[in-house]
């Protein structure tokens, strides 16, 4: 819910995407002016910058100073260039009625269903900034402490590291509704099996609270010995579907990056592939744990000799202790194919992680796999989606009428929580605001076929 207020208020105000959102109610403490943070590693289905927190701001790394140089000074007043409020207000009201027929002998199923959707908020928002040049100022009076641990470990790790410079945070408390309600024939059945709720419909609301940090601004530091300046040209990430190529080579450069990152799922032995197996699926039940093992496997790539590999979650115990115990070529190999498989998982719902684990236990992955591969490539044109349809029923003509049923409602429902349309004559649109989603559930589900293949 905070995820997705912060993802309005981000787009709402900065179109271009360098407003960055904050994930984590939890978390957004982390994300004041001067909070030092880290940037995740790129994926083409992250079309911004994300950045990852630290426990530190800018005066924690830095020597003594003078105290008119402290670093508060730099922190915005009621002044010409304090804080600037703004108001962000919206209401969404959608409702998409429609049928699939899908002939399987020897009877045909209709999929057909009604979805109601509501969303209203109103947030009052005051923009608070740094400039620049006082950032660089102070640059030339403070020194970075090279004998920092923190900075030591970044040294030793090569990472870089960003300062907050300007946040965006409500000025008084605000709150976020949503409501969903399904209907007709296999929806009511989908959000009844599969919703956390158990109904067919589920009504949520978030309060904010004032002076919470929804968006920031950060900008990368550059430290040579006790030195440090600002990088005011930092890598870009370009977004994934926005480049002037066509589909079907954005389609090729994702499904090459997949395969680099999960190649080696694909090759663990029977063994190693049960562990990992189990502490995936269990991931996939609980979001905290989804956190704690994105956590353990940065931590892993950030410093793999000295992180410390402990859980009280015995789902993830032996997975964590087997990791601990392998060669380091071995380790950071399976550690970045996990991590890129959970970055994936984080893009997507709690309802599309428990769709996707039902669909592992149906064996249905590749076709979905497939189905989602053949959208991509459409970039937002309507997608010859109906044969492919027709070819998952008939691969499973073995298979008994309401399995078919249930395959074909988890994969539609699976593609419409990743924004696709799928229309009465079969195809499938997907509009280009939605294609990272569809890229994070085509990641995910590369992964997951990785590792059915050595099942």
């Amino acid at each position: 819910m905070f995820k997705k207020i912060t993802q309005k208020v981000a787009k709402q105000m900065d179109s271009k995407g360098d407003l960055v959102p904050v994930h984590s109610i939890s978390d957004q403490d982390h994300f004041r002016l001067l909070c030092l943070v880290r940037r995740k590693r790129k994926a083409r289905f992250h079309p911004f910058p994300s950045y990852r927190r630290t426990e530190y701001r800018l005066h924690d790394v830095l020597l003594p100073g003078e105290e008119e140089n402290s670093v508060e000074s730099l922190l915005p007043s009621k002044d010409s260039h304090g804080p600037r409020e703004f108001t962000t207000t919206g209401s969404i009201k959608d409702r998409v009625d429609g049928t699939l027929s899908i002939p399987i002998d020897p009877a045909e199923v209709e999929l057909g269903g009604a979805a109601s959707t509501s969303k209203q908020w109103h947030v009052k928002l005051e923009k608070k900034n740094i400039l620049v040049p006082k950032i660089e100022a102070l640059s030339e009076e403070r020194k970075i402490n090279t004998k920092h641990t923190f900075i030591e470990q970044l040294r030793k790790a090569r990472q870089n590291l960003y300062v907050i410079h300007e946040t965006i945070e409500t000025s008084e408390e605000a709150r976020y509704e949503e409501s969903t309600e399904a209907e007709a024939k296999f929806m009511a059945q989908l959000y009844a099996k599969f919703s956390a709720k158990g109904t067919t419909g589920s009504k949520q609301s978030i309060t904010i609270p004032r002076g919470c940090t929804l968006a920031f601004r950060a900008i990368q530091l550059t430290i040579e010995d006790a030195a440090w300046g600002l990088n005011h040209l930092p890598e870009h990430n370009q977004p994934t579907f926005l480049s002037d190529g066509s589909a079907h080579r954005e389609v090729e450069a994702l499904e090459k990056e997949v395969k680099e990152k999960c190649g080696v799922l694909s090759q663990l032995d029977e063994e190693l592939n049960v562990i990992v197996v189990k502490s995936i699926k269990a991931v996939m039940r609980d979001r905290n744990l989804l956190e704690e093992l994105t956590q353990k496997m940065e931590t892993i790539l950030d410093d793999p000799e000295s992180c410390e590999l402990t859980t009280q979650s015995p789902d993830l115990q032996v997975l964590l202790s087997t990791l601990k115990l392998s060669a380091r070529c071995d380790l950071l190999g399976l550690t970045e194919a996990i991590s890129y498989t959970l970055d994936a998982f984080n893009e997507l719902t709690e309802a599309q992680l428990l769709l996707l684990l039902e669909s592992v236990e149906e064996q249905i992955v590749p076709q979905q796999l497939k189905l989602v591969r053949s959208i991509l490539e459409q970039n937002g044109e309507r997608s010859a989606a109906a044969g492919l349809l027709l070819s998952f029923s008939q691969q499973q003509q073995q298979q008994q009428q309401q399995q078919q049923q249930q395959q074909q409602q988890l994969t539609a429902a699976v593609l419409e929580l990743s924004g696709v349309e799928l229309q009465g004559n079969g195809a499938a649109v997907c509009k280009e605001e939605n294609f990272p989603s569809l890229a994070a559930l085509y990641a995910a589900l590369h992964a997951l076929h990785c590792l059915q293949c050595t099942a």
